[in-house]
């Protein structure tokens, strides 16, 4: 866990990479049994290095510095082939920029996968290192975020990609 502008965070990690990102919830207890839930034998380790450098680098995107977070190696051995394809294009969504599920289906080269899309970032295990707080409805409209709409606008808000 890490504390950043909004709220206690967690990683959790193997050797071959990140294998999952946590949101803040209520409290530092609640993301940490969050954490021990969702990956099982998950345990606190302090990071190593390169962790600690990727803790480092969320905590200045949340503070209000640009940073893509590419570079930071992720886990994706037990992710669909479909979900991978659609977590690579997101992952280019640099920071104060916004795309449409649409918009990704398109670039998938499946046009009517749209809500494919939005199941695939719905189950995105890595937030804010795969931003998709970024994928916008079609007509630019805040929805589907795990992490709540209010919790979307905030982080768009907080880049400068959306306003109230």
């Amino acid at each position: 866990l890490f504390d950043t502008p909004i709220g206690s965070c967690g990683l959790v990690w193997a050797e071959p990479g990140m294998i999952g990102a946590l949101l803040p919830e209520a409290n530092a207890a609640a993301t940490r049994n969050r954490a021990l839930r969702r990956f099982n034998g998950a345990h606190e380790a302090a990071p190593p290095e390169d962790i600690h450098h990727a803790i480092a680098r969320i905590g200045r995107l949340l503070n209000g510095e640009r940073d893509d977070l590419l570079g930071i190696v992720l886990d994706l051995s037990t992710v669909p082939p479909f979900n991978r394809r659609v977590y690579e294009i997101a992952r280019r969504i640099g920071p104060g920029t916004t795309r449409t599920y649409g918009e990704i289906a398109f670039e998938l080269g499946e046009p009517n996968a749209a809500r494919a899309v939005g199941q695939a970032l719905g189950a995105n295990p890595w937030p804010i290192i795969v931003p998709c707080h970024r994928v916008l409805g079609r007509d630019g409209s805040l929805t589907g975020y795990a992490g709540g709409l209010e919790r979307k606008r905030a982080l768009l808000e907080r880049e400068g990609a959306f306003s109230s």
